[in-house]
């Protein structure tokens, strides 16, 4: 199936898009927000942490994640100015951001955790995302990223049938070649073992990794999805937890 959209002029454009999906499923959500938790503690009088969400869209990870934060202070930023409108709808605090040359507008160290919720398979340059990430960042700080799978279970039938994997895209005009409708400017995808050596090269130790059900599989094939998260080289979607070293 092929779908058409008015060109964008750039990835700006594509981003400030209304129509452009900017929230992703709930149980990812929960499960990234639940390892946070896990790893921040519980907020005590002068204990209350920094929680950035860094892309935060249209807020829906920060609000979904905020009951098991409960006293952490959760700031939500992005660029979009579209996204940002209906994220201060959510959640206390959404501010304009950027991830390249120090765009970031807190002080080095001012964050004790991070949440990086499938924003890294939109970026031209990770890399310098990821620099910024660890400015920002406090040693010892938390980097909770989240991403889909290149590798999950159906991608490798898919490309053994001669298929375009789920999540991959060809353009930012239409779906080609591949199952699905919706266009989300998918520019780079990982493995578990490619996101666990990029992660370390980028000056964090990586904690855990973890799977999670991809919401836009088939109603029949869930199950499948939910088992492959006990293997998260073969899960839908990718948890990393990694400290900044």
């Amino acid at each position: 199936m092929t779908t058409t959209a008015p060109p964008p002029k750039d990835l700006r454009d594509f981003y400030e898009n209304p129509a452009v999906p900017v929230a992703s499923g709930t149980p990812r959500s929960r499960r990234q927000a639940r390892m946070l938790a896990g790893a921040l503690g519980p907020a005590t009088a002068g204990r209350a942490r920094t929680v950035l969400d860094i892309g935060c869209g249209d807020g829906t990870a920060a609000a979904t994640a905020a009951p098991f934060l409960t006293g952490h202070r959760i700031i939500g930023l992005d660029w979009s100015q579209d996204a940002l409108r209906r994220a201060r709808t959510r959640i206390p605090y959404a501010v304009r951001g950027e991830l390249t040359d120090g765009g970031l507008p807190l002080r080095t160290g001012a964050a004790d955790a991070v949440l990086f919720s499938e924003v890294i398979e939109h970026l031209v340059d990770p890399d310098a995302a990821l620099d910024e990430i660890r400015r920002v960042l406090r040693p010892g700080g938390h980097l909770m990223l989240s991403t889909p799978n290149l590798a999950a279970w159906y991608n490798r039938a898919l490309l053994l049938a001669g298929v375009q994997p789920v999540f991959s895209e060809v353009s930012l005009r239409g779906i080609h070649g591949r199952p699905g409708r919706e266009v989300v400017g998918h520019l780079r995808l990982y493995t578990a073992r490619a996101l666990r050596e990029f992660v370390a090269a980028s000056g964090f130790e990586v904690v855990r990794l973890a799977g999670a059900p991809f919401h836009g599989v088939p109603r029949a094939l869930r199950p499948f999805d939910r088992l492959a998260c006990a293997r998260p080289s073969l899960a839908s979607i990718l948890l990393l937890h990694a400290r900044r070293t």
